[in-house]
């Protein structure tokens, strides 16, 4: 954090030297600012230390940058928050005034991501579901040496395995997706989005999901059961066939892309054949 300060072109002095000069600085602006009564130079001691503080802002934006959010917007709420930790800060009550800003720059960056951040915005009780979520499987993947089962994830936060489940799906509120954005078939996602599907749409995609499964072969297949239906992790997986997880996870995704791509081609087809 410190380092961020250092000036662009140092010379003679070491990098520590230059961050520790950096925040003898803005303590020292910071006590003149809280010392000071006039007006006009209170607004001059507040454009320095913006200045000199910029980059620490800007660093510790950057830092959530490639989340769904536009880079712009990411330093203008840093920025803001520089600004009111200026304002709020006391000098002679904590460490310094970089100590001070940066939580409160991480903070107000992380309040505007639960509130403004979403693409579509769930309920504030999924939110705080899926912050608990993620702590929680890092958690216990390292005390499990696995993947833990939704059920395990349900007991250790309190909740239903159904509340995991729309705890993880609200992970994709952040993006939107374009309905324009093309498909393997050639179609768009609004062709096979914006379709009611009736009960014969249901039955013709089972179908064409049954013919698809045909296709794989009797090792695939038992990886399609033993994810699907037995439930069971990547990890167990892997000591069932002999594999590691990693490989599982390149065959489970090799599967659902061929799958997908032949229930496409099979619907493209049918489509093909009503309009002949």
């Amino acid at each position: 954090m410190t380092t961020i300060l250092t000036t662009q072109n140092p010379s003679d002095t070491t990098e520590f030297g230059h961050a520790h000069a950096a925040d003898d600085e803005l303590d020292a602006l910071a006590a003149d600012l809280a010392a000071e009564n006039d007006p006009v130079r209170r607004g001059e001691l507040v454009e320095l230390i913006v200045l000199r503080a910029l980059p620490l802002a800007d660093a510790l934006a950057m830092r959530y940058r490639g989340r769904g959010i536009e880079t712009d917007d990411l330093l203008q709420v840093a920025r803001t928050a520089l600004v009111k930790a200026i304002d709020r800060y006391r000098p002679g009550a904590g460490p310094g005034f970089a100590a001070y800003a940066s939580p409160t720059i991480s903070g107000e960056i992380k309040r505007w991501f639960r509130d403004q951040g979403w693409a579509v915005r769930p309920p504030r009780r999924l939110q705080e579901l899926r912050a608990g979520l993620v702590v929680e499987e890092e958690r216990m993947r390292h005390q499990l040496n696995r993947d833990p089962r939704d059920a395990e994830l349900a007991q250790a936060l309190g909740v239903t395995t159904a509340d995991i489940g729309e705890a993880r799906s609200c992970s994709a509120g952040y993006h939107a997706v374009s309905l324009d954005t093309p498909t393997p078939s050639g179609s768009n996602l609004a062709d096979l989005i914006l379709v009611t599907s009736g009960p014969a749409g249901t039955v013709e995609l089972r179908d064409a999901l049954r013919r698809a499964l045909t296709s794989l072969t009797e090792r695939q297949l038992l990886v399609v059961q033993l994810r699907y239906v037995d439930e069971l992790t990547q990890g167990e997986i892997g000591e069932r066939i002999g594999v590691s997880q990693m490989q599982v996870s390149r065959i489970l995704r090799a599967i659902v892309e061929r799958l997908r791509a032949d229930v496409l081609a099979d619907d493209l087809s049918a489509e093909r054949e009503s309009a002949a």
